[in-house]
């Protein structure tokens, strides 16, 4: 299994497939061709969908400029190779120089056919949760503990840099205000509901009301195109934030505590991206906010001290309720119904949590098992609802 670093990146929004992955894309094909005049970028898929909506024209633009864009929507998904598909090719004086097919495969990540990718390299000799936990329990040690054995000793440096633009992400949501870009009209929510306190407002109703404060300040973050934290996506980058900084900053959990969590929660997307997906584009959005869900639960159970059983079943509950979850943005942009589905996933991985202290013992479901469910769902799933707004909310609302 690669190095969880490839779970966090840092990168504009609104999407990690669709902005954060073709940037990259852009930025390495123009280092190969130097002296070329001219380029052209066709996109397929998803890509081609929703890319407009998602900015991935300016993203691709941003990284090589003057590029010119096209969306073909004419190759069916089952006849790409994979769903985010792009063909990058160099001109000089209109002669063809050069020509890569990459793939946004999610995360931000990106593969260039034929080709290995930088994240190849081998860490972790187990890869799944089950050879994982069956190794710490044999050594004695936690699962933050196997992560820093196994990582470069870099690690900590990194998730100290993630942890802070996460941070950046939600102080600058939280003041923030205004209308979203894209048409929608939709207004920036973050501050009032952090600033709002319901008449007799109860601890409870305090909590989930901060944490989706929170979750939103980061999610509309990453609609206006700000810079955000991948976790695992763009789409879904509000969620483990969220928990993360409301036990930090109203919980008073120190640093070093949450830069173990991080590290443990980067462990559990790190398992799914190597098993299953985390792209919306390949699996609907199961697979960006149960993901997500699942990260922050194992996260919290970290925080709160859970045994390793517990932390699993935390992120398995988390992942097990948001099996079938369809990615359906309205007119292509990250806001309707991803910014309050963000918001929902966080207090749904609280919710885990709790289960997962009194019940862990009675579970039939591993997580592993529930990721391969995952998975299956996903390519089993309508093409209409995996992120190209062909389905649901999308076509019902406009």
């Amino acid at each position: 299994m690669k190095s969880i670093k490839s779970v966090y990146k840092i990168g504009n929004g609104p999407s990690s497939s669709h902005t954060v992955g073709p940037y990259h894309a852009a930025y390495k094909f123009r280092k190969r061709w130097p002296d070329a005049d001219a380029f052209r970028v066709t996109l397929y898929g998803s890509l081609a969908f929703t890319g407009e909506g998602h900015g991935t024209g300016n993203a691709i633009k941003t990284g090589l400029p003057g590029a010119e864009i096209i969306f073909n929507r004419d190759i069916p998904e089952d006849e790409l190779p994979h769903p985010n598909t792009m063909l990058f090719e160099a001109f000089k004086g209109g002669k063809l120089l050069g020509s890569n097919r990459i793939f946004s495969i999610g995360g931000g990540s990106i593969r260039i056919e034929n080709e290995p990718s930088d994240e190849d390299i081998e860490l972790y000799p187990q890869n799944n949760l089950s050879d994982i936990i069956h190794m710490c329990h044999q050594r004695n040690v936690g699962l933050a503990q196997y992560i820093y054995r196994m990582e470069d000793v870099s690690i900590r440096d990194y998730l100290k840099k993630i942890w802070s633009a996460m941070i950046d992400s939600i102080q600058r949501g939280l003041s923030a205000e205004g209308i979203l870009p894209g048409g929608l009209g939709i207004e920036r929510k973050a501050k009032m509901l952090y600033e709002k306190r319901c008449y007799n407002e109860s601890a409870d109703v305090a909590m989930n009301r901060v944490i989706a404060a929170y979750a939103y300040a980061v999610s509309e973050e990453n609609a206006d195109e700000h810079i955000v934290v991948t976790a695992p996506t763009c789409g879904s980058c509000g969620v483990l934030p969220a928990v993360m900084y409301y036990m930090y900053n109203d919980r008073g959990f120190p640093e070093e505590e949450i830069l173990d969590a991080l590290a443990v929660a980067a462990l559990f997307g790190n398992v799914i991206r190597t098993n299953a997906s985390i792209s919306g584009a390949e699996c609907g959005c199961q697979a960006e906010i149960g993901s997500a869900c699942s990260m922050a639960s194992a996260a919290l159970a970290t925080l709160y001290g859970l045994n390793i059983d517990q932390v699993e079943y935390a992120a398995e509950i988390a992942m097990e309720h948001n099996l079938g979850l369809t990615c359906d943005p309205v007119k292509g942009l990250v806001q309707i119904p991803c910014i309050e589905r963000n918001a929902v996933a966080a207090m749904r991985a609280i919710s885990s949590v709790n289960l997962s202290r009194f019940l862990y013992s009675t579970r039939k479901i591993s997580f592993d098992e529930v990721v391969a469910t995952m998975y299956q769902t996903g390519l089993d799933m309508n093409e209409k609802y995996r992120e190209t707004s062909h389905g649901g909310l999308a076509t019902i609302y406009s």
